[in-house]
């Protein structure tokens, strides 16, 4: 009887630091910071939304894909490729699961369940030339159909174009950067070339 006893104790003792060591999990940052966004989103009145939780809860949905790339990531990513923030969601299990919207779902992922965060970790990357979130759920029960590829050719088009339109914004940025910065050097080569001249003056004066 004894052993039993010291046996289940150990076992409790065990559990309950398997128990620690989960709360003590930090969700991954992407993740945390996708969450509050959204739960920032969720006090902005319905007409004004950028981005929101889904009405079950169970998903989000980007409504502005513009708005949400230039007010929304820079300021919680630093950055505002729409497509590369698609592509994270992808890297950890999201799905999109509406052809006409931008909507994502995940399990784990839920309104007022931000401890489910710690469970989601990123999979393994896909042979598959087209990524996941951007199959529909006939595609991906082998039972597609001519509209459902239409709307996938849509959507992936809508993408390239969004990414497009911000690289060609990201390469004006540059080209002004770069404008500035030569503008900075000529001024410093014309100050350093009158510094030269005074100097050259003043030792002209002493011989």
């Amino acid at each position: 009887m004894c052993e039993k006893v010291i046996e289940i104790n150990f076992g409790d003792s065990l559990s309950n630091l398997s128990l620690k060591a989960s709360s003590l999990k930090c969700p991954p940052p992407f993740l945390l910071k996708t969450y509050e966004l959204l739960e920032e989103g969720s006090e902005v009145e319905d007409e004004m939304k950028i981005v929101s939780w889904n009405e079950e809860g169970n998903g989000f949905v980007v409504w502005s894909p513009a708005e949400f790339s230039e007010l929304i990531l820079p300021r919680f990513f630093k950055h505002n490729n729409f497509s590369s923030f698609i592509r994270q969601l992808n890297t950890y299990g999201f799905k999109k699961i509406s052809s006409k919207r931008w909507e994502f779902q995940h399990e784990k992922f839920q309104k007022g369940c931000r401890h489910m965060l710690v469970e989601i970790s990123r999979k393994k990357c896909e042979p598959s030339v087209f990524p996941s979130y951007l199959k529909s759920c006939s595609e991906e029960n082998g039972m597609a159909n001519n509209s459902s590829v239409e709307e996938n050719n849509d959507n992936n088009h809508e993408l390239l174009m969004e990414e497009n339109k911000n690289l060609k914004k990201e390469r004006m940025e540059l080209q002004m950067q770069i404008a500035e910065c030569k503008a900075l050097e000529m001024k410093l080569l014309e100050c350093l070339s009158q510094c030269m001249d005074r100097q050259q003056n003043k030792v002209r004066r002493l011989c």
